[in-house]
């Protein structure tokens, strides 16, 4: 039997709503069972209101409560989320998760509660106490490796570093073969238009991007020279790469959500644990009308499933 947890996320956001859904109509394993890491009390009302019935397969684990402001950011509730995430972090490192799918929080919300960092991906790392990470964002026939994350555009250029580049190569090669990729080739978006034109329109490709990439290849690993990132998504989903390698996040993450924006999700690469999550927010906008699709959350469970029967490369 497998145990796969599933945090909370912003209760006043769609996470609940969407969480139900995945679990009440998707399609499980009876060697798979679901632990929600939350309020009870609160999901138990949330899906009376919505009409959404419980899954046999699904019980809780409460770690505090919250109360329920569909759409508003409310400190509660993101104290709440956090102590979901904290609780769920410490099961798997000790062995009773085999897995833990993450519900959106808010990043205002995080702040407000007192967690100073950008994200999940972050705060997971911390509690994990892990260094070398990452972001793999699937969907839409695409497997978007970010080389940053959560920064301001004008911060990039001075992030992408030899060591930045390197790292997210290597996680996305490691990353395809826990995914069962066989043929794990890699395609590296520059970080100029034109992917620097050959020095007229930036240095960075021919000064950090390709000479790592070339030393990368020359190591075996079938990976690209910085490509225009215009062209090279389009060639990943023709099939000529298995995964494209992004600078920043808008970079890899735009044409993920245009090709699979109900489907993609969030897997951490680098853990000691498996970690997925849908790839949305909380939407707020939507939170209590019960019109949330759960696609992205179905997908992002069946993938933490998937990989919890699989030997983890960073164990």
């Amino acid at each position: 039997m497998k145990h796969v947890g599933i945090t909370i996320g912003d209760v006043n956001g769609i996470g609940v709503e969407v969480i139900l859904k995945a679990l009440a109509y998707g399609r499980w394993s009876p060697e798979t069972e679901f632990v929600l890491l939350g309020s009870e009390a609160l999901v138990r009302k949330q899906a009376e209101a919505m009409g959404i019935p419980l899954s046999r397969r699904l019980r809780f684990h409460d770690v505090g409560e919250a109360v329920w402001h569909p759409g508003r950011l409310r400190v509660d509730a993101s104290r709440l989320a956090v102590a979901a995430i904290e609780e769920g972090v410490k099961q798997a490192l000790i062995g009773q998760l085999d897995g833990l799918v993450t519900a959106p929080v808010n990043k205002l919300g995080f702040q407000r509660a007192g967690v100073d960092v950008p994200g999940h991906t972050e705060l997971l790392a911390a509690l994990t106490q892990t260094s070398r990470y990452g972001m793999m964002l699937v969907g839409g026939g695409l497997r978007v490796m970010l080389a940053t994350r959560h920064l301001p555009l004008k911060e990039v250029p001075g992030a992408i570093t030899k060591e930045v580049v390197r790292e997210a190569v290597e996680l996305a090669y490691e990353g395809l073969a826990w995914l069962g990729v066989d043929q794990r080739s890699i395609g590296v978006c520059g970080l100029n238009p034109h992917a620097g034109d050959g020095g007229a329109l930036g240095l960075e490709e021919k000064t950090i991007l390709n000479p790592v990439l070339r030393a990368l290849a020359k190591k075996g690993m079938p990976v690209s020279m910085a490509l225009p990132a215009d062209t090279l998504f389009h060639q990943a989903l023709r099939g000529e790469y298995e995964a494209v390698v992004a600078m920043y996040h808008d970079q890899g993450l735009a044409p993920l959500k245009m090709m699979g924006f109900d489907e993609g999700i969030n897997l951490t690469l680098g853990l000691p644990i498996v970690r997925t999550s849908p790839d949305h927010g909380t939407a707020f906008g939507l939170a209590g009308e019960g019109m949330a699709s759960a696609k992205s959350m179905r997908e992002a469970i069946r993938l933490a499933v998937r990989l919890a029967n699989r030997k983890n490369p960073w164990i």
